[in-house]
């Protein structure tokens, strides 16, 4: 695949074929009720919406909702946005070489970014708490796991290396906030912040694509989230450094409740000052990395495509976001 077109270089009406990473893939109904395919196409250079107009039910759930396909078709300029319009799509399964050119991945260091995070936990306070937080960064198989998992399957930080840029930048948040905040529990916001999606490196699958494992389907990052915090505490405790009952209940809640509310899949609402700060935090880094990724990021369209604004992101209230800086020197008259 050395010699395959980057979607980040595609053009307007441009034929393509090749090995595409699919994302969210769906039978959609148009305004007259008639059926057609559509999804999203990722490489490791960003994603576009494609469609495919004569699909029906038996096509697309040959497919995967989220993994490999062969496609054939043409990019076609639609409302400042390119897309692809399919004229051939089946599932492929490709080569272990090829998925460092399939799949997404962080443009930082990942030994870095883990160092920091890693550096940022040992600063806390509370023995107890530094114990607990040890507990974690010494169990090597999911510290691996949390160095390259994706923090989403098509949201946000949907990339290898997305869950540890998340984490990492929650942190530096909360660390230039809290002087402004100095009754909120530093120890407790750091260590919630550090576990709240750890989670998800079990619940999501990076190795064939980014899906949700069964583990994800049956238990969810939220929870296994909250169980593995109960552990670690055990663990921690046999070595002597006991968490307090209170402390470890609040660190769960923080878990349980990070989602905000109900419909978003929180099992609780934020009911400490450390888990609305870190729930709004999380809700906070995670909507600006959906809002810029397509506009100013690695999603944004080719220079010469014409448009100012993104297809809707209905993560983000079905809201069409508008890309350019307008104090940026190559949008000045």
């Amino acid at each position: 695949m050395t010699d395959r077109v980057y979607i980040n270089d595609f053009s307007p009406n441009q034929l393509i074929e090749g090995l595409f990473a699919i994302q969210n893939c769906q039978l959609g109904l148009t305004r007259t009720g008639k059926p057609y395919l559509k999804a999203l196409i990722a490489d490791k250079t960003g994603r576009l919406p494609a469609r495919m107009w004569n699909a029906n039910e038996e096509m697309v759930n040959a497919l995967p909702t989220d993994g490999f396909v062969h496609v054939e078709g043409q990019t076609q300029p639609y409302q400042g946005e390119l897309q692809v319009i399919i004229n051939h799509i089946e599932p492929a399964r490709p080569e272990p070489k090829d998925l460092t050119d399939l799949l997404p991945s962080t443009e930082h260091d990942i030994d870095k970014m883990y160092d920091e995070v890693a550096s940022i936990m040992r600063t806390m306070k509370n023995d107890a708490m530094r114990a607990l937080a040890e507990t974690y960064l010494q169990d090597a198989k999911l510290m691996e796991a949390f160095k390259v998992s994706p923090a989403a399957v098509v949201l946000h930080h949907a990339f290898l290396g997305g869950l540890l840029e998340h984490t990492l930048h929650l942190l530096r948040l909360a660390e230039k906030m809290l002087g402004e905040y100095p009754q909120l529990n530093r120890d407790l916001v750091l260590m919630g912040l550090f576990v709240h999606d750890l989670g998800k490196c079990a619940e999501l699958s990076w190795q064939q694509g980014f899906q949700y494992t069964e583990d994800g389907q049956l238990v969810g990052h939220i929870a296994r989230g909250a169980i593995w915090l109960e552990q670690k505490a055990a663990l921690s405790a046999k070595a002597g450094h006991p968490l307090p009952h209170s402390a470890l209940a609040v660190l769960q809640h923080i878990v349980l409740s990070h989602h905000g509310k109900p419909e978003f899949g929180a099992l609780m609402p934020p009911s400490t000052p450390e888990a609305l700060f870190v729930s709004l935090l999380d809700n906070l880094e995670a909507k600006m990395n959906m809002a810029i990724e397509p506009t100013r990021g690695r999603s944004a369209p080719a220079g010469d495509v014409n448009g100012d604004f993104t297809e809707k992101i209905w993560a983000l209230d079905n809201r069409r976001f508008f890309r350019p800086d307008p104090l940026a020197e190559e949008n000045k008259p």
